[in-house]
């Protein structure tokens, strides 16, 4: 127990010096995260177990994701926390079946296991295609279909619907139905139709599958699975393949050998894998064969930091402790810090991504807008901020256009209070009895990622609506209050400079055929600026606030 009691307070410890960087940017997060877990050195050492992936892949693909949401919540001038990362994981598990898996690597030295779809446009020297019996390659379970689950969308309305000369997924066709007997035929036709398509998507999968080989391939079927008291037997795939080879044989042409063929066993015959019976040991050691290795290994890791710190000693039943160290080394870095800025002397530069709200906060407040930017600290919920995406995400439904989450799903959304219901529709009022509710935009919510100077600027554009001359108006709605004298707005034009560009740039039209207006919900007030800045003078703005001395 002294040694496993030792473990568990050297993880609570990790825990809670974990829960002490939760204020840190969540990429920053998680790679600490990696760090002090260690899962990173975990992965790579159990790599020849699994096979498929050679090593953190998989945790690399997750700091991407990480870093993509932060960036889209920076955008939105919201703060990516890590109960809003958590609310989008979930939602992500449920409404797109989990998260995209890591790219592949074909691996020389292992036996790789996985499924055709992630095989897809890779290859191997040998490929096995097993499990081609009847009843799982291609599968016989019964699927859902439009006929009865209402969550299926029905052919009519499909894109990939056959046509005339083109395959696709049958229609029912109803037009020469005269009685309840047609219509019961022409529904089971279609049934029988609708199957043999699953079929022929499992078809396509198998080509998928035998196409991997470089030099050698093996398909395999069963006749007994490792339940059920009927036999399989080898799918219809088999069995054309098994013609196959049957074939070019006879014509003086192999292009296969059928090494084995079983014969079917008898009626009465029992399922022999019945018998076997199941043994294992629990509670299961998660290192299995390898605890002897990993323990020596940790052995000698724990006797090399107890050697490097002073007065310690080698007892490796009692390794250091995370946080043992001394932190006066990070208190000495802070105070460094704080003189260097007292000086005045320059500080960093910019980051290379910057959101149009940064840019928008650089022109009013070019010192303070740069320290937040580069001391990313925890801001405080903003009950505003969360009633403008919420108006947002409902103008976005308003004008029909397509969201992949609901209100609540959005970044943010669940370590945040909702703001006030019936503020919330006052706003909505008042913008279905603006002229701009009676307009059809172009496009809505129209994400963007542009240079200026040296700074990639992201942000997200509202609506664009089309004018009659063949222009276009880039519009921002806004829940507050409209600028007041000129210095206000020529801050707030900054950001419909940036959206002027990001749409002339999105749609290849130069920049004087694309108007901007800002239109002001509560009191219903479009304000169009009498001038935005050109690009050469955003991209001076930015080299400006990149040299600025901090003043504190």
């Amino acid at each position: 127990m002294p040694a496993g009691y030792g473990r568990i307070g050297a993880l609570a410890g990790e825990l809670s010096a974990l829960r002490g960087r939760l204020g840190h940017s969540l990429p920053d997060l998680v790679a600490e995260v990696r760090r002090v877990l260690g899962v990173d050195c975990e992965v790579r050492a159990s790599a020849p177990v699994s096979g498929g992936w050679a090593g953190p892949e998989h945790l690399d693909a997750f700091a991407d994701v990480v870093a993509g949401y932060a960036e889209r919540a920076s955008a939105r001038s919201s703060e990516a926390s890590v109960a809003g990362l958590l609310a989008y994981l979930d939602v992500a598990e449920v409404v797109e079946n989990g998260l995209p898996p890591a790219e592949l690597t074909v691996a020389c030295d292992r036996v790789q296991v996985l499924t055709v779809h992630a095989a897809k446009g890779l290859e191997w020297q040998v490929v096995a295609v097993a499990h081609l019996s009847r009843g799982v390659f291609p599968s016989t379970v019964s699927r859902s279909s439009w006929l009865t689950d209402p969550a299926e969308l029905p052919p009519l309305l499909r894109g990939d619907r056959a046509s005339a000369g083109a395959h696709g997924i049958p229609v029912l066709d109803t037009s020469a139905v005269a009685d309840r007997k047609q219509l019961s035929d022409k529904i089971s036709e279609h049934r029988r139709l609708l199957d043999r398509r699953r079929v022929d998507e499992e078809r396509r999968l198998l080509y998928v599958a035998v196409t991997r080989a470089e030099d050698t391939l093996l398909v395999s079927g069963h006749h007994w699975g490792p339940t059920g008291t009927k036999p399989r037997g080898p799918s219809e795939f088999l069995c054309e393949l098994k013609d196959i080879i049957d074939r070019s044989a006879a014509a003086g042409d192999p292009c296969g050998v059928v090494e084995q063929w079983a014969s079917a066993p008898a009626g009465d015959e029992r399922n022999p894998l019945c018998d076997n019976a199941i043994e294992a040991v629990w509670p299961a050691d998660p290192l299995a064969a390898r605890r002897g290795d990993v323990e020596r290994g940790a052995a000698l890791v724990a006797a090399a930091m107890s050697a490097d710190l002073p007065g310690s000693t080698t007892d490796i039943d009692h390794p250091p402790r995370p946080g043992d160290a001394p932190w006066s080394t990070d208190v000495d870095a802070l105070l460094a810090e704080r003189a260097h800025a007292a000086r005045g002397a320059p500080a960093r530069g910019l980051p290379n991504h910057l959101s149009v709200s940064s840019l928008v906060e650089l022109v009013g407040d070019p010192v303070g807008a740069r320290q937040r930017l580069m001391c990313r600290l925890p801001k405080r919920p903003d009950p505003h901020a969360w009633l403008g995406d919420a108006f947002h995400a409902w103008v976005q439904q308003f004008y029909g256009a397509e969201l992949l989450f609901d209100l609540g799903d959005l970044p943010g959304a669940a370590d945040r209070e909702v703001g006030d219901p019936e503020e919330l529709a006052a706003l909505q009022r008042a913008f279905t009895a603006s002229s701009w509710a009676a307009r059809t935009p172009a496009a809505v919510e129209v994400p963007f990622e542009m240079p200026i100077g040296d700074t990639v600027v992201r942000g997200r554009i509202d609506a664009v609506f089309v004018d009659p001359d063949g222009g276009a108006t880039v519009v921002d709605w806004k829940t507050g209050k409209p600028p007041h004298g000129p210095a206000a707005m020529r801050q707030a034009a900054v950001q419909l400079a940036v959206y002027r560009l990001a749409w002339a740039a999105l749609r290849g039209c130069p920049t004087s055929s694309v108007r901007t207006a800002f239109y002001y919900v509560r009191s219903g007030i479009t304000v169009v600026p009498d001038e935005l800045p050109a690009p050469g003078e955003l991209a001076m703005l930015l080299t400006d606030c990149a040299g600025r001395r901090s003043d504190t």
